[in-house]
């Protein structure tokens, strides 16, 4: 054997043998070939060589056994930059960012200087953390190197400061570099783009297209990536323009390229176009088809599509992941498929046997939209870990069933155990309470949420205890609130006052309240029909009758009523399939 041919020389032929051994064996990844290198060295006596204790960290290190690599470099008698270095940067690579800055630190105090990698790991560290601070005191001493313009430096001080927020500064550090390569190019493209200023993002991605710089995957990732906050026109065009670059310069192949794009035709509302694009990939990724699917799930249109995505997901078993599954119950819970979500259920009890509190609450969400609130109770009890989505998500629930005194004491039971409520919280509760007519309990948690939480309501909180006021006849009350409140008001206000005017006969506030709503909404037919009714239940027929008159001659019909039903998908996921 190679390894038994090496001879005791420490500092000869043997050494320059292993030294050699270990590259190719790094090279080619075999770990176990490695493992056998590091035994011999240790037997012949080589393992106080500072140049291969270097190798073996660096070895350890790109396997992710940090614990090996610390006892080897703990091992050697003397250590240099290159020993530090390695050390630093395996700690760097394998996210562990905490013990990368005690290396970084450790050095420093024994009056070692850097290079160029020991700055780049100990930034990329700093990162990691979003430890400003920190990587500010980095830059200090790079500051008083000869490292300082270095491109390899400068790239990762750039990252740096765009995701720690500091995107001026990162601006300032890609303006002051005098060389720029393309990693630069991204790291600034990326930092815009990790900000959500998407619009810088495109013009440094087009100033690099004008200096003649060729992108890669990574580019494209980079400014497709929150290509869109909005549907808005202009930036579908935007992306529609990037995706004819990607065509031209030959990337449209590759999946990296086309998952970022089905990511931005998604979230720009182009769902036809992302399906264009996965319906075409000879090879599918799970990265698309989770953009795809939970695209289909926001918009709520395209089911049988959705359910085909993931049945051929299913079937090329490319994984299941908890992402995707939530999707997947979004989209049963927003369609009412009830069978459907009960396969995906059973998936998640299959694929996700840890399961996460995301899909504890997907699945409460999916139970309680298809009017399966115990279902949704029994998953609530059974999730051994709950956050505030959990409790807000079962107390919705309740509401959505009528069952308002469940919703009450849910959130009294939240209270007990420490865990405060947020704004969602007291709207689904005060809707619960205005559909129920429980005004008392509702009116107490609306004192709850300004007195005990501090927190401040927006107009949909205002416009539940407006309906909650006026639905139990506390009409003065509603409208002092919309007067008294500073609010801007709107035609939800205006319309709970009006319907409980016209159910009561307060024909003084009917008519406050239609005065609004025609100046709000003056096409509306059923505000007028409102009105009418109040006018005829306080005896004023000639009023009523006018305002149908105002009705008539205006065209002002009232859309007749309708009901539909959603056939559920036929489609069954083969749950015990083979493999």
């Amino acid at each position: 054997m190679l390894l038994k041919a090496i001879p005791h020389d420490p500092i000869g032929f043997g050494y320059t043998l292993y030294s050699k051994l270990l590259n190719m064996f790094i090279e080619l990844k075999a770990k176990n070939k490695c493992r056998m290198v590091h035994a011999h060295l240790i037997t012949n006596g080589f393992s106080s060589n500072v140049h291969l204790g270097t190798k073996l960290i660096i070895f350890y290190s790109k396997y992710g056994d940090m614990e090996v690599a610390q006892k080897v470099f703990d091992g050697m008698p003397q250590r240099n930059l290159v020993s530090w270095t390695a050390l630093l940067s395996g700690y760097s690579h394998n996210v562990n960012s905490g013990e990368a800055l005690r290396v970084f630190a450790t050095m420093h105090r024994k009056g070692l200087k850097g290079n160029q990698f020991t700055y780049a790991s100990a930034l990329r560290a700093c990162t990691s953390l979003l430890c400003l601070e920190r990587g500010k005191q980095v830059q200090g001493r790079i500051q008083k190197t000869r490292f300082a313009g270095n491109l390899f430096v400068q790239s990762a001080l750039l990252d740096f400061h765009s995701k720690c927020g500091k995107i001026e500064d990162a601006r300032h550090v890609f303006d002051s570099m005098l060389e720029r390569d393309l990693i630069s190019w991204n790291s600034m493209i990326g930092g815009y783009s990790f900000q959500g200023l998407w619009d810088h993002a495109f013009f440094v991605f087009r100033l690099m297209l004008r200096e003649g710089l060729s992108p890669d995957c990574f580019t494209f990732g980079s400014v497709l990536r929150n290509a869109c906050g909005d549907h808005s026109v202009s930036r579908l065009m935007m992306v529609s323009s990037i995706h004819g670059i990607i065509v031209q310069l030959g990337f449209e192949s590759s999946n990296v390229s086309r998952g970022s794009l089905i990511d931005a035709y998604v979230k720009c509302g182009n769902l036809a176009g992302a399906y264009y694009l996965y319906k075409n990939m000879k090879k599918k990724d799970i990265i698309s088809c989770t953009a795809l699917i939970t695209g289909y799930a926001r918009d709520g249109k395209g089911i049988d599509d959705c359910v085909d995505i993931f049945l051929g997901l299913h079937r090329s078993h490319l994984g299941i992941d908890s992402v995707i599954l939530c999707s997947m119950l979004n989209v049963c819970a927003n369609s009412t498929l009830l069978s459907l979500g009960r396969q995906m259920h059973t998936l998640a009890l299959k694929y996700q046997s840890g399961q996460d509190v995301a899909l504890g609450n997907s699945l409460i969400d999916m139970y309680s939209k298809t009017g399966e609130i115990e279902d949704a109770k029994k998953t609530f009890d059974l999730m051994k870990e709950k956050n505030i989505i959990s409790w807000t998500s079962m107390i919705t629930g309740y509401g959505m069933h009528g069952h308002a005194e469940h919703a009450i004491s849910l959130y009294k039971k939240m209270e007990s155990q420490g865990i405060h409520p947020n704004d969602v919280t007291f709207l689904s509760l005060f809707s619960a309470c205005s559909h129920s007519g429980l005004m008392s309990q509702g009116w107490e948690c609306f004192h709850d949420m300004v007195g005990k939480y501090k927190l401040l309501p927006r107009l949909e909180h205002y416009t539940c205890i407006v309906d909650l006021l006026a639905r139990d006849g506390w009409l003065e009350e509603a409208h002092n609130l919309i007067c008294l409140g500073n609010i801007q008001s709107n035609a939800s206000l205006w319309g709970s006052v009006l319907g409980a005017c016209s159910m009561y006969g307060n024909m003084h506030l009917g008519e406050v309240a239609a005065k609004n709503l025609f100046s709000l909404k003056p096409k509306e037919s059923a505000n007028y029909a409102a009105l009418a009714n109040t006018y005829a239940l306080a005896g004023l027929w000639q009023r009523a009758a006018y305002t149908r008159e105002l009705m008539k001659n205006g065209r002002l019909l009232k859309s007749p009523g309708y009901s539909f039903t959603l056939s559920n998908t036929s489609k069954n996921i083969p749950l015990l399939s083979s493999g």
